[in-house]
């Protein structure tokens, strides 16, 4: 039997972060229900992205333009790099309103049990742009978690003989967190009490 065009949707919805299969059926009901306001409106605004939407090639964050409107900005402080996991992370920060410097995301942390080791991760080009004269401090702003710790702990090692200040976020994010999570006050006064990453 042939799966159905319902069945398939609610497939692909049934991937997303915190959608099981009966939340994305619910989800797709309720789509179906508002075809004309927003389940075409939602399609037509999910394909201009796919096409439009691109990795940014100094930082990885995703935007319209390439450089991202964050590495563009002549606003923002070149002489920091506060380095992220995930681009859910950076827009974390973003939010808070904290940080107005650069961004570094790495696509992940490291980790022996999923096969993601420094290879698959941004770590080279960080290194590069760590080592640029005009930056003076790099923050770690990783979650703190097992994988977090390890991914600072080596990136420590491997930005020590860049000559920048290495720091990383401290009061407010709680052991086993991730960033994307936490209100804006609490990104806010970690990114405060920042202390050195050594």
């Amino acid at each position: 039997m042939a799966q159905s065009e319902i069945d398939r949707l609610a497939q692909m919805l049934a991937r997303l972060p915190g959608l099981g299969p009966r939340s994305a059926r619910r989800a797709v009901l309720f789509l179906m229900k508002k075809r004309e306001t927003l389940l075409l409106p939602l399609a037509e605004a999910m394909k201009r992205a796919a096409d439009a939407v691109q990795t940014c090639r100094i930082c990885g964050n995703l935007d319209d333009s390439n450089p991202c409107a964050i590495c563009a900005s002549e606003k923002r402080e070149s002489s920091q790099i506060c380095v992220v996991e995930e681009v859910g992370d950076l827009w974390a920060l973003e939010r808070s309103g904290a940080y107005r410097g650069r961004y570094h995301v790495l696509g992940g942390t490291l980790s022996a049990l999923d096969g993601r080791g420094p290879e698959q991760l941004a770590i080279d080009g960080l290194l590069r742009r760590a080592a640029a004269p005009d930056v003076n401090e790099v923050i770690l702003a990783l979650s703190a978690t097992v994988e977090g710790q390890t991914t600072g702990h080596y990136l420590t090692e491997r930005l020590a003989d860049c000559g920048v200040k290495l720091t990383r976020l401290a009061h407010g994010v709680p052991v086993g967190g991730t960033l994307d999570y936490l209100d804006d006050g609490t990104l806010t006064a970690a990114l405060r009490a920042r202390r050195s990453a050594e």
